[in-house]
């Protein structure tokens, strides 16, 4: 599970530098994507394989679901970290997800989600006391 905050930087070739406690889960391959609200989700190659087996199930006559797809699909970029933990995020989605040199990734469960740090700040900014206000449970049985 990954867990936790972490700032990495991206260098002049539009690498990041994955945070040590992730690396030995990342090093046989990874996947980059479009994520909501702006972010990239990093899925381990297994955990990614998985979610893309899932998506498959859903019925493609649904146009919202073609359109998630392809979005998703799209976006996608495989990877495998070189000796240094570091990652390339592909021009195209540095550019989705407004990244600077300045990132934070994220743990989220099963995946990673890289942000632009002022972008993070300001999401963070603007759910923190929503999460912290919640009267009710957002997913039964979770609390």
């Amino acid at each position: 599970m990954f867990l936790g905050t972490h700032q990495p930087r991206l260098d002049d070739k539009g690498r990041m530098i994955l945070p040590a406690k992730f690396r030995e889960r990342l090093a046989p391959g990874l996947v980059v994507t479009r994520g909501q609200e702006r972010c990239l989700y990093v899925f381990p190659m297994e955990e990614f394989m998985r979610v893309a087996d899932d998506l498959r199930a859903a019925p493609v006559t649904s146009k919202a679901v073609r359109d998630y797809l392809r979005v998703f699909l799209s976006g996608a970029s495989d990877e495998i970290p070189d000796k240094q933990g570091r990652v390339t995020i592909p021009a195209n989605l540095r550019e989705y997800a407004g990244l600077s040199r300045e990132c934070t990734v994220i743990g989220a469960g099963s995946r990673l989600e890289v942000w632009d740090t002022a972008a993070w700040e300001a999401y963070l900014a603007g759910t923190e006391q929503a999460f912290a206000d919640q009267a009710e449970e957002v997913i039964p049985g979770l609390l």
